[in-house]
């Protein structure tokens, strides 16, 4: 296997800002305890393709409910390589838990972005039988799969990303 990426957090002052622009009512001495906590993603066993991603806190998630979640993660991914992040195949199974985009696409010049990389998960329970998901801290919930991508051979592009999400379509 090729290696080709590194998991790091996200400074805390980083993870401060953006959890407490998501999660406002939390004290900072919460958000520093959950960024103490913090797992860096992992694959499970040695077969595994997918690198799991860690609940930051445990949060139940109702039928039809989107969950935003800062994941306190970013990725310095070799050019020529992606991210792609889904869902854990079991909870997409049980709770059709799925991400509110389909799939997350992290690039590997968004490490260098003014937001550090901070690698967000915007996530929906679209459960039909109405099941409330609990999450659980320190379990997982997304699995990022890394994978080589080709250009056109006439692809001449030079512009560099300054900025995190959707900074690219500005």
């Amino acid at each position: 296997m090729e290696k080709i990426a590194n998991f790091y957090k996200v400074s805390y002052e980083q993870f401060e800002k953006d959890w407490l622009a998501t999660f406002s009512y939390a004290s900072k001495e919460e958000v520093f305890e959950i960024y103490q906590q913090i797992r860096l993603p992992q694959r499970a066993t040695k077969g595994s393709a997918g690198y799991d991603f860690f609940m930051p806190i445990s949060m139940c998630v109702n039928p039809k409910e989107i969950i935003k979640i800062p994941t306190g993660i970013r990725v310095e991914i070799a050019h020529g390589w992606v991210l792609q992040l889904y869902p854990r195949s079991s909870l997409g199974f049980k709770y059709r838990f799925q991400l509110n985009n389909t799939v997350g696409i992290i690039d590997s010049d968004y490490f260098y972005s003014d937001n550090e990389g901070h690698i967000f998960s915007k996530m929906m329970n679209d459960s039909v039988d109405e099941q409330v998901l609990e999450l659980v801290q320190g379990a997982g919930f997304m699995q990022g799969i890394f994978l080589p991508f080709g250009i056109c051979e006439d692809d001449d592009v030079q512009t560099v990303r300054n900025g995190g999400f959707g900074s690219t379509n500005k």
